[in-house]
């Protein structure tokens, strides 16, 4: 993606008449790297300093490689989640315990975080979550995977813990990586 771009450009997935629309950004321009850095804050808690972006690494998520969905409210960005096919993780340990590896039917969540301000209110996060697996699903994908606090996947639907990590980079717990069938 080019780094030189103003405004991002973006396609519109859905919007709503109180201001809030879901957005996958398709090339990520300046305006909305504040918000993005702002955004990512609410990661760190659960992941580490490792989790934060920044000008150097937010490319890397927002990539032609990626498909990096933001959720906007008033214009601002207010949360995003960033699905990366697992095979773009082939030389990461942790990819070879899923038995999809190299079938190109699995969308990884690399990230999905909401502002604390906007969590629990007006069904943002569900939203945001909901446009993300359907649009996977459209796509032919058979599988969303991800990790996650151990216990958490307990909540998805058609989901299984594919393996548990006592230690996981930075985190404090325990994390899971889960597949969930679309």
């Amino acid at each position: 993606m080019a780094k030189d771009s103003i405004k991002s450009k973006v396609q519109i997935i859905a919007s709503s008449g109180y201001n809030f629309k879901i957005e996958l950004i398709l090339e990520v321009g300046k305006d909305d790297i504040p918000d993005l850095i702002e955004t990512s804050k609410g990661l760190v808690d659960v992941f580490g300093e490792r989790a934060l972006l920044n000008e150097n690494n937010i490319y890397k998520y927002f990539s032609n490689e990626t498909l990096p969905f933001v959720a906007r409210y008033k214009g601002s960005i207010i949360g995003y989640i960033i699905g990366v096919p697992l095979e773009h993780f082939h030389q990461e340990s942790w990819s070879h315990f899923d038995k999809n590896l190299n079938k190109k039917n699995t969308l990884y969540t690399y990230a999905f975080v909401i502002r604390k301000n906007f969590q629990n209110k007006n069904g943002y996060a569900k939203t945001l979550k909901r446009i993300y697996l359907n649009w996977a699903k459209k796509r032919e994908y058979k599988y969303i995977s991800g990790h996650v606090t151990n216990g958490i996947s307990n909540k998805f639907k058609n989901t299984e813990i594919v393996k548990t990590f006592p230690i996981w980079y930075d985190a404090k717990n325990p994390f899971d990586y889960y597949r969930r069938i679309l």
